[in-house]
């Protein structure tokens, strides 16, 4: 079963529910069982990003409470680092809204992470408890879900064993819980795991090499997209790329960066393309640079080019970019808007863009 928005995705568990497609991957890749609720390990969890699906070959294993408590005892005494997940292995237990937590570190820039941690840090004094943690992981989880399709019968929320003390609740706040949660190790943690995932995507994608060449670098960027346009985008490859050329992982990291800053980017370009001036590589550039404040290379910048540029006019074809970057940074698990702060922040800059433009028509372009 595919779980991802590549291929259709019929499973039910029942005829009236429709499970989210996050929730269809994490019951196809957990692979543990503790009281009759599923969990991840942290090998599950890195399989799901990188993988479609997987072929198992054996039964979901039923953990006892002994090996949970040793996996907990362990857990609270690890050091932080870029291969935790890797090292933790199927020592490990991630619940669902876990799941999505993670998810959403991968996808997210660490400004709204520490909006965030600062909504729950009441006192101001930059940590977190267990328990206001916990929030956090409802919130996002809660946001995170699918809405049902019409017709279909609302589920009711299954419990995600919360009230086990689990992998990443006792790395983050000890064995019993007794910890408190500073954000200067959140973020560290939110840079680790980022970190993590991009080098394995890279192995992966590279082969194994040092170097990532440059049509190995496109198979990622339009690994989740339509098929169909895909095949536009790599006959631009065919034609305009030289065999041979290669990217570095710094490049590639730097992409990633740019791709968990994808909406204002995207806010940026509007403001360029509404007002009737053509996205080139130089306007792309400046864009990149408010988003993120770094950089792109010229490798990286030609490549994006040359794959998205339909028209050869040197200009990008930013709606179906932007839409393909989307794709790639939601891996196949899209899910619907939900009501709320998002909508508001988006009226907010949805003002501030028409204020943009009508001050680009007086005053001309600050790009």
């Amino acid at each position: 079963m595919n779980c991802r928005s590549r291929g259709p995705c019929a499973f039910q568990l029942l005829p009236v529910f429709q499970l989210s497609a996050r929730r269809m991957c994490f019951n196809q890749f957990a692979s543990m069982t503790y009281n009759k609720e599923l969990y991840m390990t942290p090998r599950d969890f890195l399989f799901s990003i990188m993988l479609e699906n997987v072929d198992r070959k054996l039964p979901k294993k039923a953990l006892t409470k002994k090996e949970v408590d040793k996996m907990l005892d362990a857990a609270s005494r690890v050091q932080a680092g870029n291969s935790l997940f890797r090292n933790f292995g199927d020592d490990g237990l991630i619940s669902y809204t876990e799941y999505l937590f993670l998810l959403t570190i991968l996808t997210k820039p660490h400004t709204g992470f520490h909006i965030a941690f600062k909504m729950l840090d009441i006192d101001g004094n930059e940590h977190v408890d267990r328990k206001e943690f916990l929030k956090l992981k409802k919130i996002i989880g809660k946001r995170k879900e699918t809405v049902p399709k019409e017709g279909a019968t609302d589920m009711k929320p299954v419990a995600e064993g919360d009230d086990v003390n689990t992998t990443l609740q006792a790395f983050f706040f000890g064995r019993n819980g007794e910890n408190k949660l500073q954000y200067k190790g959140f973020c560290r943690f939110m840079e680790d795991l980022q970190a993590e995932v991009q080098e394995m995507e890279f192995l992966q994608f590279s082969k194994g090499m040092d170097t990532m060449r440059r049509e190995d670098f496109a198979e990622w960027l339009l690994h989740y997209t339509n098929e169909e346009a895909n095949e536009a985008y790599w006959e631009n490859m065919r034609k305009r790329i030289p065999a041979g050329q290669s990217i570095t992982f710094d490049e590639f990291k730097a992409f990633c960066l740019f791709t968990n800053n994808l909406e204002d980017f995207a806010f940026s370009v509007k403001m360029i393309s509404e007002a009737n001036r053509p996205i080139g590589i130089v306007q792309f550039r400046r864009a990149v640079k408010i988003a993120t404040g770094h950089d792109l290379s010229e490798n990286v910048l030609d490549t994006v080019f040359k794959i998205f540029d339909l028209d050869g006019d040197n200009c990008l074809s930013h709606k179906e970019f932007i839409g393909v970057m989307e794709d790639r940074v939601l891996r196949g698990l899209k899910v619907q808007p939900q009501r709320g702060i998002t909508n508001y922040w988006k009226c907010v800059k949805r003002e501030t863009l028409k204020g943009a433009q009508e001050a680009l028509r007086d005053t001309g372009s600050p790009f």
